[in-house]
């Protein structure tokens, strides 16, 4: 499978209601990034009021 972004190999694959989509490594990494900048992540982060035990 080819990544969704690039000519490059996919890395990563997804797959819901049978469409299936692959990314390389350093767009997933990109997408991750932008979610993890992302407002509504913090939000839902609050309201799951998760205890983070390190």
């Amino acid at each position: 499978m080819q990544c969704h972004y690039c000519d490059r190999d996919a890395d990563v694959a997804v797959e819901k209601d049978g469409v299936k989509v692959g990314v390389c490594t350093d767009h997933f990494r990109e997408q991750m990034a932008e979610l993890e900048d992302a407002d509504w992540i913090e939000e839902l982060d609050e309201q799951l009021d998760i205890d983070r035990r390190e």
